[in-house]
């Protein structure tokens, strides 16, 4: 049963950090460019945010 909780959790932790990623990819370059953030940035930073 523990391995079943698990497993949704990580699913759920995918699923936020994919969803993070795809807000970030999906400001306007102006707005990425004002903030420094590019596609391995964007990465760090949802990586950060869902995973800590």
């Amino acid at each position: 049963m523990k391995t079943l909780t698990n497993l949704a959790s990580a699913a759920r932790k995918r699923a936020a950090y994919r969803r993070t990623l795809a807000e970030l990819n999906g400001l306007p370059s102006k707005v990425k460019a004002d903030l420094d953030i590019d596609e391995a940035r964007a990465c760090e930073l949802a990586r950060t945010a869902i995973y800590g």
